[in-house]
């Protein structure tokens, strides 16, 4: 049985602890600033068109899509329309509201990931968006043999929940789901990850959706909102890239010149 508290455990000891995150992780961005997310959404069906037909292609892979904190499957209902229309077969995690390391969420993704492998006889590839990149991440380290590789958008990996534009929500929910951490650390996952970041987050702090760099682990910084991660044409195109490579032959992301500048991270 899949066991939220006891993976993010297993994953860094620091989880067990309450001390607090080094000084330099800053808070968000004002609340205010997600007002970006507006015309993000506004263009979705535009953005999807265009990047599908610039898109690296790939061979079809199965997709788990797991939705942010407080949200379900209709806020990645574009995301995973997109997916779709690239050849991909892209799911939902079909357990409602995201209410955190609820049980009843914690043993139904794991039940999602778990009939999925079995459907398709292959690894699944995790894109989690927000909260959802947390339980991918989650998955990974439980499931290794049934994950593919785990692409997060916006997840605070590395979190306190006072260090959020939302605390009184995550309170809120937390008085459902008592099992959620007050103190977050899934930086390090056994199969190839990429964490996408933005600097303009107005919901956590950029810096904390970044994991180490290592050999199969990347950090790539978009710009935008939160909020509308699943709606940049900058995070859809990464998307796409990093599901056209084969997980046996992972390379880190290296988009080209034409569509460098949608990343400050990479440079020029």
């Amino acid at each position: 049985m899949f066991n939220w508290i006891r993976t993010t455990q297993a994953l860094h000891p620091a989880v067990a602890h309450s001390d607090p995150l080094p000084a330099a992780v800053p808070k968000p961005r004002p609340l205010w600033h997600e007002w970006r997310a507006l015309p993000e959404f506004s263009m979705v069906a535009f953005n999807n068109i265009v990047v599908a037909l610039a898109a690296p292609q790939g061979p079809p892979r199965p997709v788990l899509v797991l939705p942010g904190f407080a949200s379900g499957d209709a806020a990645t209902l574009s995301l995973r329309v997109f997916l779709r229309s690239i050849g991909h077969h892209a799911s939902g995690w079909g357990l409602g509201l995201n209410v955190g390391a609820a049980h009843h969420i914690a043993e139904g993704v794991d039940r999602k990931l778990q009939d999925m492998a079995q459907h398709y006889g292959c690894p699944i590839d995790i894109v989690g968006w927000s909260a959802g990149g947390i339980m991918g991440r989650a998955l990974a380290a439980n499931r290794r043999e049934l994950v593919g590789q785990v692409i997060s958008l916006g997840s605070p990996i590395k979190l306190e929940r006072s260090q959020t534009n939302i605390t009184r929500l995550v309170s809120a929910f937390a008085r459902i789901a008592p099992q959620t951490q007050r103190r977050l650390d899934v930086d390090s996952i056994p199969v190839p990850s990429t964490t996408v970041w933005t600097a303009t987050d107005g919901v956590v702090p950029g810096q904390a959706c970044k994991q180490t760099v290592r050999d199969n682990a990347e950090a790539v910084e978009v710009r935008g909102s939160h909020c509308g991660l699943a709606a940049n044409p900058a995070v859809l195109y990464l998307v796409a890239d990093r599901l056209a490579t084969s997980t046996g032959d992972w390379v880190p992301f290296n988009p080209p010149r034409s569509v460098r500048w949608l990343y400050p991270s990479l440079g020029a």
